[in-house]
């Protein structure tokens, strides 16, 4: 694998080279940092990137990885790695389309499900590498986000599932850069210009309430961990919209002053 890597996962024959792509997949669930992400991973990308399998292949991997979803996770890193995967199909789409409007669809629903379902909050660990569950989902709807062919209420599909992590209800704090992440599909929501200043002004008080009881301020962990993932998303899309004069984004930046002028 690593002589395979020093090749820069070189493989001419089409055949043996998604055969091998099948067999990497596997290798995701890999508790080595250096075979599940610095070869499996690499090679993946590498190759989906490169335009190396056609529509066919390419579903018959995803469905893959959608298994592996799916499946037992005895390290934790599977489901982000598989998602991660999964976030490099969604982005083949992106740049030359070749799934249908029903697929795109399904894709959304299944990204937005998995971010949601996410309890494995463990980032980077010493000895296994990272996991990093939260920013692995947000990758794969920030590919998303990006398509054109994403309709609407994909694109609501996809914001409501990027709040239930912005804010998670368990209240953890962040530390591994998630809020940055997940920032990220929601900037590329709003540069699509389909959302009105109301609607995200709505969206951000939502956020808001999910801290807690007004009561619990500053006297409670659990709402000071919630107050943190909020104002650490907050800072990331003020820095990103800070940055932009687009008109999609003007939409955005008074909804969002709101919840930091509001923010306890």
């Amino acid at each position: 694998m690593q002589e395979l890597k020093e090749r820069s996962f070189a493989i001419e024959d089409p055949t043996a080279r998604f055969a091998l792509a099948e067999a990497l997949i596997g290798c995701l669930s890999s508790p080595s940092a250096e075979l599940r992400d610095g070869v499996a991973y690499e090679a993946l990308q590498h190759w989906m990137r490169a335009g190396a399998f056609g529509p066919e292949r390419l579903r018959m991997l995803e469905k893959r990885l959608r298994t592996m979803l799916d499946g037992r996770d005895r390290h934790g890193v599977a489901r982000p790695f598989a998602a991660l995967v999964l976030a490099e199909i969604a982005r083949t789409d992106r740049v030359s389309p070749w799934m249908t409007a029903e697929e795109r669809a399904a894709m959304v629903e299944r990204a937005a499900a998995y971010l949601e379902s996410v309890r494995d909050y463990r980032g980077f660990d010493r000895d296994v590498g990272w996991r990093h569950g939260v920013a692995h989902g947000a990758d794969w709807l920030m590919q998303l986000a990006l398509n054109p062919n994403i309709g609407k209420p994909e694109l609501d599909r996809i914001i409501r599932a990027i709040a239930e992590q912005a804010v998670p209800r368990d209240a953890h704090a962040y530390v591994f850069g998630e809020s940055e992440r997940l920032a990220r599909p929601l900037l590329f929501v709003a540069m699509r210009g389909l959302h009105e200043e109301a609607e995200w002004g709505a969206w951000f008080e939502d956020l808001r309430g999910r801290l807690g009881e007004p009561g619990l301020a500053y006297r409670d962990t659990a709402w000071l961990a919630r107050r943190h993932d909020l104002w650490m998303l907050l800072s990331a899309l003020h820095i990103e919209v800070s940055r932009s004069e687009g008109a999609a984004i003007a939409k955005l930046r008074p909804a969002l002053l709101a919840a930091l002028q509001a923010l306890p």
